[in-house]
């Protein structure tokens, strides 16, 4: 899918919070950059800031990944994955996704160790299958063996090359009706957070 690495660790994200902590989900943008900047169960750990996560969601929601979900009386903006209608997955294959998505390159056996939160595996076999089940549909390959392993890493297919990712960075010129209703978009999810931002008690100063 030639996603960049934001845009993967913000998806990732929203798995990962859907399926452990799914009375808080879906997430606003700054429990987002909360849990995509978390020290804990990453790999890189990265310092994203704001402008940088609403543009990859921007991004997302342009190929239809992630869509801006508030409720009427949500304070702030909030935003939810769409993974389950662009890439249908049972339970074992969305934890293993996920956590691929959020740690790099891995083996059977830290998969299995690192899912259990989200998913639980019988036995080492049938991460395997799983993970075959991944490779058949072409969004995990399996990567050689390092000198001293003992078992073979696995890594996520949805993220693309530093090219494709810094092609991805800048959107390109699109057809004048499509610009607009890209503009048009935008304008309106601007509208919706700076409503939310209003309505919100904390965002307004001490009185003098």
């Amino acid at each position: 899918m030639d996603l960049s690495a934001p845009e993967i660790r913000v998806l990732g994200c929203l798995l990962e919070k859907q399926r452990t902590t799914p009375n808080a989900y879906p997430l606003s943008l700054n429990a987002l950059r909360l849990a995509c900047n978390q020290s804990t169960n990453r790999d890189p750990i990265v310092d994203y800031d704001e402008a940088q996560l609403r543009d990859a969601l921007h991004r997302l929601e342009r190929r239809g990944l992630t869509r801006l979900a508030s409720g009427a009386g949500s304070r702030a903006p909030k935003y939810r994955h769409l993974l389950e209608q662009a890439l249908p997955m049972d339970g074992a294959e969305q934890a293993l996704m996920c956590v691929l998505m959020l740690r790099g390159a891995q083996t059977p056996g830290e998969l299995k160790q690192r899912t259990e939160r989200m998913y639980t595996f019988g036995d080492p076999a049938d991460v395997r299958e799983a993970l075959e089940r991944l490779i058949e549909r072409e969004l995990v390959v399996c990567l050689e063996r390092r000198p001293g392993q003992k078992e073979e890493r696995y890594a996520q297919l949805l993220e693309g090359s530093g090219e494709q990712d810094a092609a991805a960075t800048q959107v390109p010129a699109a057809p004048a009706l499509e610009d607009l209703a890209e503009r048009v978009s935008r304008l309106e999810r601007e509208v919706v957070e700076l409503r939310a931002a209003m309505r919100d008690p904390s965002s307004v100063g001490p009185a003098p």
